[in-house]
């Protein structure tokens, strides 16, 4: 008995995730075991559901659970941005491999747990489940685990690229200068008086303002990287700020 064939249609966002050859050879042609889900079919392709929208068979939309059968036509669609990730409020769970953007959306005021250490893929989505947070990662084999809460494909290895692609698709609330970029605890404004015993000399002579954390006590001012730093708040706010009207 022949296995079912069905032709598949995806778009020029996801194709990033085909294997070599299928791209090279523009394949729309997949052939099932008759028994397996869409989304398993999805996930054989190489494309995790985490970055999948709207599934549509013969024209009407169609869950991850339908099993498709010979001749069917599916449709995979993208995730619509800026992503909706309702049931609670909006936080990431970042992997080993992404600290620079870690830090640079702890800079912007964004929760965003992580830990400089490997801890396995399984305690990773069994956290992303517990603590409810968005898990971010360029490891997709991490991403197709069932127990995670939600996740998301970091498409770039630039650090700017990655922080842009997060604020584009998920468009979380910033309030720069508000969080540790060491631990992600709440900053408050710190009295010099009451830090001084902390600071260098030179520290103390420059400066007025600082800033404590609330969970690790790590004093923060505006320093010699204030500059840079700032840029980068600039642009993520013009990122997520916008156009005004014609």
């Amino acid at each position: 008995m022949s296995r079912p064939r069905i032709t598949v249609s995806i778009p020029a966002d996801l194709q990033v995730f085909l294997s070599a050859e299928r791209r090279r050879t523009q394949s729309s042609d997949v052939v099932t075991d008759g028994s397996s889900s869409l989304g398993h079919v999805v996930e054989s392709l190489g494309i995790p559901l985490t970055e999948v929208g709207r599934l549509t068979v013969d024209g009407r939309e169609a869950a991850v659970a339908h099993v498709p059968a010979d001749g069917e036509h599916v449709d995979i669609g993208a995730i619509v941005r800026p992503q909706q990730v309702p049931g609670a409020p909006l936080r990431f769970l970042l992997d080993v491999h992404l600290g620079t953007l870690a830090r640079r959306l702890r800079l912007l005021g964004v929760d965003a747990a992580y830990l400089n250490e490997d801890i396995g893929d399984p305690a990773l989505a069994t956290r992303s489940a517990a603590e409810k947070r968005v898990m971010l990662s360029r490891d997709r084999g991490l991403l197709r685990r069932r127990e995670l809460w939600a996740g998301a494909y970091v498409y770039s290895d630039r650090p700017e690229e990655q922080l842009r692609d997060v604020l584009e698709r998920f468009a979380p609330d910033l309030a720069p200068w508000t969080r540790c970029v060491a631990c992600n605890g709440p900053l408050v404004r710190a009295d010099k008086d009451d830090v001084a015993d902390r600071l260098e000399g030179g520290t103390q002579r420059s400066y007025d303002v600082f800033a404590q954390c609330t969970a690790c006590d790590r004093i923060y001012w505006k320093g010699a990287h204030h500059a840079t730093l700032q840029a980068v708040v600039d642009q993520a706010l013009r990122t997520t700020t916008p156009p005004p009207p014609n």
